[in-house]
């Protein structure tokens, strides 16, 4: 803001807020979206009783605006609005908003609410999370774009670096462990994908007492692009394991799948057997 110091709360409440309560009825999705990027920068200048009294209507109302990107928009920043009257305002409109752009039909759409997960984690607290949220998490990683399901096994990532192992333990491995038992081989594959990214935080003991022994019972698998993800999930695994399962456990399994009689589940197999050896 350009404005003086000393007289910019009194511009904007008296000039451009008459303006602003226009443009977010504005008929052109354009203008709408674009006020929405910016709108939330306002509260922390004008402050905690006129973003109460005359921001959080217009916030409200781009909440339910018609136009996927207007939500978003107003999500993606919801820093600004946390900052000045915290989050609690907002959560009851937050929820039905959230909702829909993580079922919206362009698949971008639902991939930028997953992006931003991580951020309404933070500012939304765990409790509400978890009884809000975390289905909904869940259920991108069966989306049918390979893209979100990628992007939901990153956002588990991030959620377990905020919350922790414990968190992770009770409220995502038992859902992702689940997946490993789904008659589509698509959602088994997605969950390799997730175990390679839960082992990087879900630490030493998590990952071998938990992840470990689904993914090795998944060498039988009879799909030959699930064995070859297992041999590749193990040694991505293997840092991540304690050092006395890897002879015992990792290594009887990869030289079985060395042996599979599919070229690829061979060439990954071998590649593991030399990746954890080195």
């Amino acid at each position: 803001m350009n404005l003086d110091k000393a007289h910019q709360e009194h511009i904007i409440m008296t000039m451009i807020l008459p303006q602003i309560k226009d443009l977010v009825c504005d008929p052109n999705q354009h203008v709408k979206s674009a006020l929405a990027s910016v709108i939330m920068g306002l509260s922390p200048i004008v402050g905690r009783q006129n973003t109460i009294e005359h921001l959080l209507p217009l916030f409200l109302t781009q909440l339910k605006d018609e136009c996927p990107e207007v939500r978003l928009n107003i999500i993606s920043n919801l820093e600004c609005v946390n900052e000045v009257i915290g989050i609690q305002q907002l959560v009851q409109s937050l929820l039905p908003a959230i909702v829909e752009l993580a079922e919206d039909s362009k698949w971008r759409v639902r991939l930028a609410i997953i992006e931003h997960m991580p951020l309404l984690a933070g500012q939304l607290g765990q409790e509400f999370f978890d009884e809000k949220l975390t289905g909904l998490c869940m259920s991108w990683l069966i989306d049918h774009v390979y893209a979100i399901r990628e992007a939901a096994t990153l956002n588990l990532k991030k959620l377990v670096e905020q919350y922790g192992p414990q968190w992770a333990e009770a409220n995502v491995i038992p859902k992702v462990l689940a997946m490993s038992r789904e008659q589509n081989y698509l959602h088994r594959m997605t969950y390799l994908f997730c175990i390679n990214v839960l082992s990087e935080v879900c630490g030493r003991d998590v990952t071998t007492r938990v992840l470990l022994p689904t993914v090795l019972a998944m060498a039988d698998d009879g799909v030959p692009n699930v064995r070859f993800n297992v041999a590749k999930t193990l040694q991505k695994m293997a840092p991540h394991l304690d050092p006395a399962v890897i002879a015992p456990q990792v290594r009887p399994v990869l030289e079985k799948l060395n042996a599979d009689p599919d070229v690829d589940v061979k060439h990954f197999a071998s590649e593991a057997i030399a990746g954890i050896a080195a």
